[in-house]
């Protein structure tokens, strides 16, 4: 949902750091605005002014038309940080046939260039009224040209604008890129592209050259519609904690990647989105296409045992299960002939649901999935966002893949091994919004990006979007208590001293061909806190660690570090404190 208004008419609740945004943002706008008009009357000069006075009798290569381009919106985090701007590069050219010494300007234009004199030479082909030289010079390269004179000797400068990413490979996933035609593709860029490019203009009717007369009037030149600024809901200093520590575990643990989401579990905002390996958007062609893709939100994998939590609240709100219902655990289950071991491959006597969670048993979840069913089980999942992409605004985002009960890839064993992640894909954003949904009392959120909006008429702000409820208040919050446990039993480098944390590790094996790899696996861990008032919810998810397999020894201690982190970034007290404040 959005609401359309006006810069500074926003409602009296607007912080500090808003406003700062938006006088930022309409400083920003002024000097674009008169960026805009010096090129528009350069251009004017160059097509119409010096085409008619100047002494080239040639016209432009047969089908060229001139466009004045627009300038591509900005992108800003939540705090005014510029993180996607623009900057001018030159094309130079040249009318080959207006040029009285040929060798003379290509040995003066050479060492400007970085092209051999030879290479100018037969670039600048006499017989021919026009030649790209070079593509995209920058301003140093441009002003060393117009200081030679060359420009009076038939070298042409056109200004073009190219995208710049000022933070380099900070959030380059989720910002994407803009190629060589000005187009954004993936994450940001791709998605908002219609609104960020704004709209060139092409000068209608006849173009006079030099030589020709004219006219009476000098033809009205319209300015360009400037593309649309967006402002983020990303924090830039809690991407660059998450970035730093996803590089570092990867190190420490000779993984192949990773991704660390940070997300708003009340409202679907995103924090932070990480992504290793990345790569510097501005700098995008050194890197091969396939790391162009956004591995958060467009590669899926098996979850594992985080995937618990999800069986876990449909057996509660189904009312099957309490977290105190008590189940006889013998090491193993058999479910349409398959039989189901805990990853420990131990039997661990009459245990409760809270047990379950904190020694991380298979055979208890799929207990629970076979007492639910397969129509009431797999309902659950699709409620929890399964095999449906969460709708956020960025490129490529992708659907999962959810079996489901009568298609032809659907065994019944998949009732119990779905039940702990296993023979279901999901994205990252998905699982941490499925998670999010309990941390929110039992309201599953879309995930966005952008917060705002902004042109020349006013500021569109994003609205957080409910899209279902997918279990009761009650059953999140008993879900909620049953992870506190989970953690201080199961995963104690997750906990941060004087803060309840929610969560729960996962191990998953990597599905290769037919059967499963025997010693990689995917390490993770979902936690939110404070538990009885989430302000965060963090995904960590390490692919192929070689030094040590486990969640809770890979991926918890990530999480710790972080959550520490942002305790002291969002301003969050100790559990202590802030409850002795109510």
């Amino acid at each position: 949902m959005i609401v359309r208004g006006r810069i500074g008419s926003q409602d009296d609740e607007s912080s500090g750091s808003k406003e700062k945004v938006f006088r930022r943002l309409a400083f920003l706008i002024a000097i674009l605005t008169g960026l805009v008009l010096v090129i528009a009357v350069r251009l004017f000069y160059l097509q119409i002014i010096q085409g008619v006075f100047g002494g080239d009798p040639s016209p432009p290569p047969p089908n060229y038309t001139p466009e004045v381009a627009s300038h591509r919106g900005l992108i800003l985090d939540r705090r005014g940080y510029i993180l996607a701007l623009n900057i001018f590069e030159y094309d130079v050219s040249a009318a080959p046939d207006a040029i009285t010494d040929t060798q003379h300007v290509a040995s003066h234009l050479s060492p400007i260039l970085g092209l051999s004199s030879g290479e100018l030479v037969s670039l600048l082909d006499p017989e021919k009224p026009y030649a790209l030289l070079k593509k995209r010079v920058s301003r140093k390269v441009a002003e060393a040209i117009i200081s030679s004179g060359l420009e009076d000797e038939g070298i042409n400068l056109e200004p073009k604008l190219r995208r710049r990413y000022p933070e380099g490979r900070l959030a380059a996933h989720l910002l994407g890129l803009v190629n060589y035609e000005s187009n954004g593709a993936y994450g940001l860029e791709g998605y908002y592209n219609p609104l960020l490019k704004g709209a060139g203009i092409i000068p209608e009717g006849k173009v006079y050259h030099r030589r020709e007369a004219m006219p009476f009037a000098f033809p009205q030149l319209p300015l360009p519609q400037d593309g649309t600024h967006l402002v983020l809901t990303l924090d830039r200093n809690i991407q660059h904690l998450v970035e730093q520590e996803l590089a570092k575990a990867v190190a420490q643990y000779q993984a192949d990647g990773g991704t660390i989401i940070v997300m708003d579990p009340k409202t679907g905002a995103i924090l932070a989105m990480a992504n290793y390996p990345s790569y510097d958007s501005n700098r995008f062609y050194e890197v091969p296409m396939e790391l162009y893709i956004d591995p958060a939100v467009s590669g899926q994998y098996e979850p594992g045992s985080v995937f618990k939590i999800i069986t876990m609240a449909a057996g509660l709100n189904a009312g099957i299960i309490t977290p105190d219902s008590t189940f006889y655990d013998s090491g193993e289950i058999k479910v349409g002939g398959a039989v189901i071991k805990n990853p420990d491959r131990r039997a661990h006597g009459l245990v409760t649901m809270t047990d379950i969670l904190a020694y991380s048993l298979n055979v208890g979840v799929a207990y629970v999935s076979t007492s639910l069913g397969e129509e009431t089980f797999y309902a659950y999942l699709k409620r929890f966002g399964c095999g449906h992409p969460t709708g956020i605004d960025l490129d490529g985002e992708v659907a999962g893949t959810l079996k489901e009960p009568g298609s032809r890839d659907w065994y019944e064993s998949d009732l119990g091994t779905n039940s702990f992640g296993q023979g279901i894909a999901v994205t990252p954003l998905q699982m941490v919004a499925a998670v999010a949904a309990v941390a929110n009392g039992g309201v599953l959120m879309k995930p966005y990006v952008v917060e705002q909006v902004v042109d020349d008429q006013g500021v569109i702000v994003t609205q957080p979007t409910v899209v279902r409820r997918v279990v009761s208040a009650q059953t999140a919050e008993q879900l909620t208590d049953m992870l506190v446990e989970a953690v201080e039993r199961g995963a104690e480098l997750a906990t941060v001293p004087g803060y309840d944390i929610a969560g729960k590790t996962g191990t998953a094996q990597i599905p290769v061909g037919d059967h499963y790899h025997p010693e990689l696996t995917i390490a993770s861990f979902v936690g939110y806190a404070p538990a009885d008032d989430p302000q965060f919810i963090v995904l960590v998810k390490i692919d192929k660690p070689r030094l040590d397999p486990w969640g809770a020894e890979v991926a918890a201690p990530v999480f710790r570090i972080i959550a520490e982190q942002l305790f002291v970034l969002l301003d969050v007290p100790p559990d202590g404190v802030r409850l002795a404040s109510r």
